[in-house]
């Protein structure tokens, strides 16, 4: 059984926007530190954006003022809300349990024209 699974990804095109979604039975966890990361084809992983037990939230430079990291606890997830993608944007996406160090398998977004 998968314990963070991510959904929401898709094929958009430049300017559009997708929110993807990660969920876990492990509920606890959600109130912990949770980021979203990111690998493009041929890059390594790198860091998109966390959110701390208390609502405090960090941006990649690249992402800052266009992603949006959220967290619902009643439905065990956390959400990134990207807006204005661009093609760099395109990359298989990660949601990550920082306290337990858990990956979740990825959700493909696709950014083209």
């Amino acid at each position: 059984q998968e314990r963070l699974v991510e959904s929401g990804g898709g094929l958009v095109q430049p300017g559009e926007s997708l929110r993807l979604a990660c969920v876990t039975p492990e509920t606890n966890w959600i109130d912990k530190t949770m980021a979203w990361y990111r690998q493009a084809p041929g890059k390594e992983r790198e860091w998109v954006a966390s959110i701390y037990s208390g609502g405090t939230t960090y941006y990649a430079d690249s992402v800052k003022d266009r992603f949006t990291i959220s967290r619902d606890s009643g439905r065990g997830a956390i959400y990134l809300q990207m807006n204005v993608l661009k093609f760099e944007d395109t990359a298989l996406y990660y949601c990550k349990s920082e306290t337990y160090e858990i990956w979740g398998q990825g959700t493909q977004v696709i950014v083209s024209s």
